[in-house]
Parts: structure tokens; sequence; C-alpha cells
């Protein structure tokens, strides 16, 4: 569960003078968790702008562990690597038993698979003014909406996406 972001999402001031932007690096993390800083499953807190980390053209996120208790933020040139811890929901109180006997709920229709392992894909994101497009091999099957990941060349680690049609998939966090 590996994320590349480009840097142009980051820009600001900050790289004028030679530093990583730290709110871009907020910006991309929120985009990543799907949640804003503070909010359940998002940043504990903004990265600290007193950083002072060297320029990176692209960045890769990850999950610390399968708990997802940190996002691990990557660059491979310069040589470097945060970890942003991740807001978890408050232990659950458990509910007193009640005599009302819960009903099962009917299984759900599976969605129908847009993407199948295998399938070439163009990654797309953007904003107004700005895109970013990169061709990649689908690693599992997916339905419109939901998660897979994606080997694209040049690349050491998969990237993750969300299909949106065959052929066609977006960054976790980007609107089509």
């Amino acid at each position: 569960m590996l994320r590349i972001l480009p840097l142009l999402l980051l820009a600001t001031p900050a790289l004028a003078a030679g530093f990583q932007d730290t709110a871009g690096l907020d910006r991309a993390v929120a985009a990543f968790t799907g949640r804003p800083i503070g909010a359940e499953g998002g940043a504990r807190t903004p990265v600290d702008p007193r950083l002072r980390l060297a320029t990176c053209p692209m960045v890769a996120m990850s999950w610390r562990t399968e708990a997802h208790d940190a996002v691990v933020i990557t660059c491979s040139g310069p040589d470097w690597r945060i970890f942003v811890p991740v807001l978890k929901p408050a232990a659950a109180v458990p509910a007193r038993p009640t005599a009302i006997a819960a009903v099962a709920a009917a299984p759900a229709a599976k969605a129908e698979v847009v993407i199948k392992r295998g399938d070439p894909v163009m990654i797309e994101a953007g904003s107004a003014g700005f895109s970013i497009s990169r061709q990649g091999i689908a690693m599992g099957d997916a339905a419109a909406g939901a998660r897979f990941m994606v080997k694209v060349e040049d690349t050491r680690t998969p990237v993750q996406a969300v299909a949106v049609e065959a052929g066609r998939a977006t960054l976790p966090g980007w609107q089509e």
C-alpha cells in the first residue's frame, strides 16, 4: 500500500528555500489517509514545520504496519524518511446486552469488476491547471471505486490506485 506523489502537487515557497514543504506533506498525508489532520484515521498533528528536509522530487507513502498507526513518507533521492502518527479511534465501550436479537443483514451484491489483474491501467490525478498520468499493470481485480495495486514501470514498489472504469484509475484522495 504505497503511493508515489509528484512533488508538483506540493509546490510552495518552501521549495524555493531548498527545503521540503511540510504543509504539502500534510496535504499528501490527508489524501493518502482520506482524513484531515486531527480526525480519526488522519494525522494526529501536522508535520513539524521546523524540519529541514531536502527537497524531494517524488515522495512515496505507505502504512507503517497493518494496524495503520502511522504513515511513512519516504524520499529515495535525496534519502530521507519520516513517520506521521495517525489518530486511532477511542476504545469502544462494549454495549450492554439487550433482549432484542440482532437481525442478520442480507448479503450485499458483489460489485462488477471493471479492472482485472494484468490489465493495462492509466493512473491519472490532477486539479485545475495540473495533471499527471502514468501507465501501469493492475496487480489485482477492482470494482469501480475500489482500491487496488498497480505495478508502475521504473518503481520498485507498486502504487495504490482507485478504479474509475475499465483501464482508468486515479490516486486515492483525488477527484476525477
